[in-house]
Formats: structure tokens, C-alpha cells, sequence
């Protein structure tokens, strides 16, 4: 597996009126590489600076204070450190990282509680960190706002509506997820299976980023070829999932990406905007034809991220379990 430099990505200024141009733009990136940057997104980064601010503050405490909101049934609240292994096949340990998930706010008495990964999120007292509830919500609530933009954006680069994914049943109750991550100061080791976070592709419609790491674009690629993307000032590194990849029949990339350890601690943010739990995802009738019929079945949303949960997470089955107990 080799590296080479730096990807250059797409640059997607949310600010410019043309939105023909921006569609295109997009498509372009969607299909060669399925990352792009977006600026002038309406997320200071005064604000973004307090969240990293609050994520460091919850890492920092002793490890006794963060198991306290260890991960619950629904799969929100703390993930120590090798919980999850996101490439199992190629990784000796889990990855070299510790997580906080907070999802979409369910009370225990809304019907949906009773469905997987749903439910009322995890918190740290107040007593010990007086800001943090409130600047994690206000960050959700932000990313959210922004992940529906650009997927009026896609809707347009697939030359559709732009509220063709506004339809009942796909986003009006999105799996939407922060992960707030810290990769310990812990150097990765390729050869010996040691990664910060193994290589793998995103589960559903996109992904907000702000870290660095690495992609590979040819992921069937017998000899895969590993190039970095680094942070742009004040941009989201935006990648597409393995939903939007099979909504568009494998047209638009859900493109491998994992994250190596260089002995220096390293904290990251991530959004991931899901489709409802119960979305069938299927092949959208503009990206198939006689000539190119559906490569992949109809798939419901809840079952495609259930079962990588299934696979990546170390204690999958136990948590599940107390779900339903």
C-alpha cells in the first residue's frame, strides 16, 4: 500500500449565487473522488473553536469520569480507546481512539425510542463541564442545517429537484450522529496493523470533517495508493457514503479513508447524515437504464448501519442486547 502527496479537492463556496455552477462543480467531485471542501458554510469558526474546546475538556478527564457516560444501548455516550476496529481484516488492535456519539434527541416516551440506535442521548454532569450540553446541541442543530444544503446541492448535481430528498420517509427523521474523536499521542504502524482509524467508507448520505487524513480512490484497487487531504482554514471537508453511492447506483463515490497517528495527540469533529432508519435505498430511476440496470439490491437505511456497527464495534452484541432486554 503506498502513499503519494497531497489531494486537491473540489472547493464548494456556499456563498456564490450561481447554483448551476455549484451543482456542477459538485458532480465533478462527486464522481472522482467523493470529497470536496465547502466554505462560507455559516459556521464561525469563533463557534468551532469552542467545540473543540468542550470535546478536549471531556478527553481530558480521568478515565473513571468519562466510563460514567459509557455507551448505551442506543449507542451514544463514550467509546474508550481499540473499541472500534473499522477495517478488521488489516488491523492487529482497534483504532488508536477515543469517541463521544450524541444523535438526535428521542424521548424514552416517543415511539421511535423503541427502534435501534434511537432514544434520549448521554451527557456529562453539568458539574463538571457546565457548557457542554449547550454547545453540543447548538453545534448538531448547526451541522444539520448545513448537511440539508448540500443535499439540496447533490439533488441538483444528479440533475433532479433539489427537493427530491425532501420526500417523507428519507431525511424528516435523519440517523444524524456527532462523533467527537481524540487520537492519543500513539504513532501508527501500517506493517503491523496499527492505525488511528483503520481504512474504511462512510455508512450513509455525507460526512462534515475537520481533521486530516488519508483517501484512497481506487478501493478495489489490488495495490491501493494512499493520498493525504489536509484541513482548509475555516472549511468542512465534506465525504459522500455508501447510501448516496448506491442511491446513485455506484455513480458518486463513497471513497475509502483512514486516519495514521504520527506521535502527536489530535482531536476531530465529525457529522454523519444518515437517512431515516427505516429509508429504502434504492437505485434512483435517472442513474439507471436498460444498458445499466441496478448494480445493488434495495437496502433499508437502519440495516446497512446496523450491520457495520456489527462489525466494527467491539462490544456490539452486549450493548445491542440491553436494547431489547
Amino acid at each position: 500500500m503506498g502513499e503519494a502527496g497531497a489531494e486537491r479537492l473540489e472547493c464548494i463556496d456556499l456563498s456564490c449565487p450561481d447554483v448551476e455552477r455549484l451543482a456542477q462543480q459538485l458532480r465533478k467531485a462527486c464522481l472522482e473522488t467523493g470529497f470536496f471542501y465547502v466554505v462560507n458554510h455559516g459556521i464561525s469558526e469563533e463557534f468551532m473553536a469552542q467545540v473543540f474546546e468542550q470535546s478536549r475538556k471531556f478527553f481530558t478527564l480521568p478515565l473513571e469520569e468519562k466510563m460514567k457516560v459509557y455507551q448505551d444501548e442506543n449507542f451514544r455516550g463514550y467509546t474508550p480507546i481499540f473499541d472500534e476496529k473499522l477495517d478488521p481484516a488489516k488491523q492487529r488492535l482497534g483504532d488508536a481512539k477515543e469517541g463521544y456519539y450524541i444523535g438526535r434527541e428521542v424521548s424514552g416516551s416517543d415511539p421511535r425510542a423503541k427502534d435501534p440506535l434511537q432514544g434520549p442521548n448521554q451527557w456529562p454532569s453539568p458539574d463538571t463541564l457546565p457548557e457542554w450540553k449547550q454547545t453540543m446541541k447548538m453545534y448538531f442543530d448547526q451541522a444539520e442545517k448545513l448537511s440539508r444544503k448540500l443535499i439540496k446541492l447533490i439533488a441538483r448535481a444528479l440533475e433532479l429537484e433539489e427537493s427530491f430528498f425532501d420526500k417523507p420517509g428519507m431525511f424528516d427523521h435523519p440517523m444524524a450522529v456527532v462523533r467527537l474523536l481524540h487520537y492519543p499521542a500513539q504513532a501508527s504502524n501500517p506493517e503491523e496493523g496499527l492505525f488511528g482509524a483503520g481504512a474504511h467508507s462512510d455508512y450513509g448520505m455525507l460526512t462534515l470533517l475537520v481533521m486530516v487524513f488519508l483517501i484512497c480512490k481506487e478501493k478495489d484497487a489490488k495495490e491501493q495508493v494512499w493520498t493525504n487531504v489536509q484541513p482548509l482554514r475555516g472549511a468542512f471537508v465534506v465525504n459522500l457514503g455508501d447510501m448516496l453511492e448506491r442511491w446513485t447506483n455506484n455513480l458518486f463515490r463513497s471513497t475509502l479513508h483512514r486516519v495514521l497517528n504520527y506521535g502527536v495527540e489530535r482531536h476531530s469533529i465529525a457529522f454523519f447524515m444518515e437517512p431515516n432508519f427505516d429509508c429504502i435505498v434504492e437505485c434512483i430511476p435517472t442513474c439507471c437504464s436498460e444498458l445499466n440496470p441496478p448494480k445493488l439490491p434495495p437496502v433499508k437505511s437502519g440495516n446497512h448501519l446496523l450491520g457495520r456497527y456489527k462489525v466494527t464495534h467491539k462490544d456490539y452484541e452486549a450493548v445491542a442486547k440491553r436494547k431489547f432486554k
